[in-house]
């Protein structure tokens, strides 16, 4: 039986279109551009699989660039079974893209999520939702530094979560935590691996 509470839970997938040359670039510097486009492909792929089956969540794929969500390429095929609403991400660095979703969407919890974190699980975003049931934002934090998932509760108001934000460095996380004030109660995910550099994915085999 679905919890009637988290009938209003939001998960947001961020993507980038799998063009290749334009995804998992510093992947494609180790490996060749042709296995890390479809290494992006298969994990986008397996991801937005696993994560709709799942009712206790609306899932929705967020895109760059915007364009790509008028476009109907073959990547998409496998991405519409289930079927899954696609938005665009909008302009900005990703804090200004990822605010932006928070602000526009629904009421409701919000969880957005990296698309190209191989040990995802849908029990991990379960667990993510309940926090935010007696905590403001949760935060999933990576190996390097960063988080593969941040989410949060936007009653009574959304906090600004995103100032000074040094992206894809290891001061990521602590960069976001550091400004929040004692009234923004934070909670914390299960700790996992993103797959950026062909070392990270020797580390798996």
């Amino acid at each position: 039986m679905i919890d009637r509470d988290m009938l209003n839970n939001h998960l947001i997938i961020f993507a980038r279109q799998p063009r290749m040359g334009r995804v998992k670039t510093r992947l494609a510097k180790d490996i060749g551009r042709v296995a890390a486009w479809n290494f992006y492909r298969h994990i986008l792929s397996r991801t937005v699989s696993t994560l709709t089956k799942n009712r206790r969540w609306k899932t929705v794929l967020a895109l760059t660039p915007d364009r790509a969500i008028h476009q109907h390429p073959p990547w998409r095929t496998g991405l519409m079974t289930p079927r899954i609403p696609f938005i665009a991400q909008g302009s900005g660095d990703l804090g200004c893209r990822m605010q932006r979703i928070f602000r526009n969407l629904p009421p409701g919890p919000v969880i957005i999520i990296g698309a190209d974190i191989p040990d995802i699980r849908a029990c991990y975003i379960d667990r993510a939702f309940k926090i935010l049931g007696h905590k403001r934002c949760v935060f999933g934090p990576a190996d390097d530094g960063g988080y593969w998932l941040v989410g949060c509760n936007r009653r009574p108001r959304l906090p600004e979560l995103f100032k000074n934000v040094r992206w894809s460095t290891e001061f990521a996380l602590k960069d976001t935590l550091d400004p929040l004030p004692p009234s923004v109660t934070v909670g914390f995910a299960k700790q996992l691996s993103d797959i950026d550099t062909g070392g990270d994915l020797k580390k798996r085999n």
